[in-house]
């Protein structure tokens, strides 16, 4: 069982599995929201951070990863293992296209797996919902986890997004909204830093970012996505 996997959110810039190949790219019809509570592991049951999820919209690029794992079965199934631990607060894995090139008709790739949620309050206990940017900036200031705070998640997404040239409007936006709850000053990272940025290496398989430290846990509690 060969199998790719997109990332959108933490997958991005920390995956925490081992993989053989990684390519930047984008799947079509979709859109990066943060409507999803996560509430073991950057916010708790009383106060549950705001993590991304993806919302269907006809027309919309979302950019992230897609890794492979391929090896053998046992070795897949550790991956596939992991991911479902840390993605548990996703009710669904749906199947997309995966390009590569904006300009391409033919996806670079077919049935790859990607972990969603769906939008429904009753059957997903996890789904927050949509809400006012300034409501969801002070969610995400002020929610904190055994694991960290929600703030970070959503910077180093931000960054992520940042490093692999595709940057996302939305994450920017909320960010920035977050900064101003905090009380920071500037907006993030300077456009002209991308006039010295070196170009993005997508070939390694450990993360440069190493705060997170995510592992494979003995059961199952819901984590970054």
């Amino acid at each position: 069982m060969v199998f790719w996997v997109f990332g959108y959110g933490s997958l991005v810039w920390n995956p925490g599995f081992d993989y053989d190949e990684k390519i930047i790219g984008f799947i079509k019809d979709y859109r990066r929201v943060f409507d999803l509570a996560c509430i073991d592991h950057r916010g708790t049951p009383e106060h549950p951070a705001r993590t991304c999820t993806l919302e269907e919209k006809e027309g919309s690029l979302c950019w992230g990863a897609a890794y492979c794992v391929r090896g053998g079965p046992e070795r897949e199934r550790k991956a596939m293992e992991y991911l479902e631990r840390r993605e548990c607060e996703y009710d669904s894995k749906t199947l997309v296209n995966f390009y590569k090139d904006e300009d391409s008709l033919e996806p670079t790739l077919t049935g790859v797996i990607v972990f969603t949620s769906t939008p429904d309050k009753v059957s997903n206990k996890y789904y927050l919902g949509p809400a006012p940017l300034e409501d969801m900036a002070r969610q995400i200031a002020t929610a904190w986890g055994p694991c960290g705070n929600n703030r970070d998640y959503l910077f180093l997404l931000e960054k992520a997004m940042f490093d692999i040239d595709h940057e996302d409007d939305y994450v920017i936006e909320l960010a920035n909204e977050v900064r101003k709850e905090l009380g920071i000053v500037g907006s993030g990272i300077p456009k002209e830093k991308k006039l010295v940025v070196t170009p993005h290496i997508p070939v390694a398989h450990k993360s440069n970012i190493p705060a997170l430290q995510l592992h494979p846990l003995p059961e199952a509690i819901a984590m970054d996505s």
